[in-house]
């Protein structure tokens, strides 16, 4: 079987599965390509590039698009029916104790990038870390002396640890510690502090497409208060855990964006800014703890 005949198999089937939601089947031609890709370990360029060639695909590397397939059909996120998911410069190895890593998650990573480009050094902090995504890619894009990566969930630490002994390729040392909030970070002065933390009110939860709320874990996606619990205790801990002069990142609901602001504000930060993702829409809080004398 060639593996053009592979990936039209693949998206004729896709277009046809009931279980998937209809903007799914609407665009299987782009998605049974992601998913063949994916499992062959290619981008969809080189995918692209194979597809000219009219190579046949070998039975061991059927099997596995097969698996990965069933999986998708049953309305497993593509990620975790294919175990990976791409992040900025990372691939990384995800399930259901995860996550799944977004692009608008890598605007948090920039911004935290962008706001401590002005010198090397010091502490980056990543709270409820989940696959690693945001921490690997400080620890390796940025120029921290080391970096924190803290989780609630035991499982997320599992799979990030993972990911750092698989990809780490340099930079700063990433360590992981388990907990919730702040208090794995207690005694310490982070230069930035970093999160994308539940952000879901429970009420909503029957809003969101099944193939998060049915397969996403519940203690990533949401939290009591509105959704506003968690930047809630972030917020009021910040300058506890910063340097003077120190910065807090946040993914947000773009929904609650403005009163997250607000609350940053009325805890003494500063600078306080909601940045957009690629989309147009209100996604990153960016704050600044007072500077020394201030």
């Amino acid at each position: 079987m060639t593996l053009r005949d592979v990936v039209t198999r693949v998206v004729g089937l896709l277009a046809e599965a009931d279980r998937l939601e209809p903007e799914v089947r609407q665009d299987a031609a782009r998605e049974g390509r992601l998913l063949v890709a994916a499992v062959l370990g290619l981008s969809p360029g080189e995918l692209a590039q194979r597809l000219v060639l009219h190579p046949v695909i070998t039975p061991a590397e059927m099997a596995s698009v097969e698996r990965a397939l069933h999986r998708r059909l049953r309305g497993e996120p593509l990620a975790y029916a294919v175990g990976t998911a791409a992040f900025r410069d990372l691939v990384l190895q995800v399930d259901a104790r995860v996550l799944i890593p977004r692009p608008e998650t890598e605007v948090v990573v920039g911004e935290a990038l962008r706001v401590t480009a002005d010198r090397v050094g010091g502490i980056a902090v990543d709270i409820g870390t989940g696959s690693g995504a945001i921490a690997l890619s400080l620890a390796m894009e940025g120029h921290f002396a080391r970096v924190i990566a803290t989780d609630i969930s035991a499982d997320a630490l599992a799979v990030a640890s993972a990911n750092a002994e698989r990809l780490w390729r340099g930079g700063a040392p990433v360590e992981f510690r388990m907990g919730a909030d702040l208090a794995p970070i207690a005694g310490e002065r982070a230069r930035v502090l970093v999160a994308n933390p539940p952000y879901i009110a429970y009420a909503e939860a029957t809003a969101l497409p099944a193939s998060v709320r049915d397969w996403e874990p519940p203690l990533a996606l949401f939290a009591p208060d509105d959704g506003l619990a968690r930047y809630r205790a972030l917020i009021a801990g910040a300058s506890a855990v910063l340097e003077p002069g120190g910065w807090l990142v946040c993914e947000v609901d773009t929904r609650r964006a403005a009163l997250t602001a607000e609350l940053a504000e009325s805890a003494g930060l500063q600078q306080v800014q909601v940045v957009q993702d690629l989309s147009g829409r209100d996604r990153v809080l960016v704050a600044q703890t007072p500077s020394a004398g201030n």
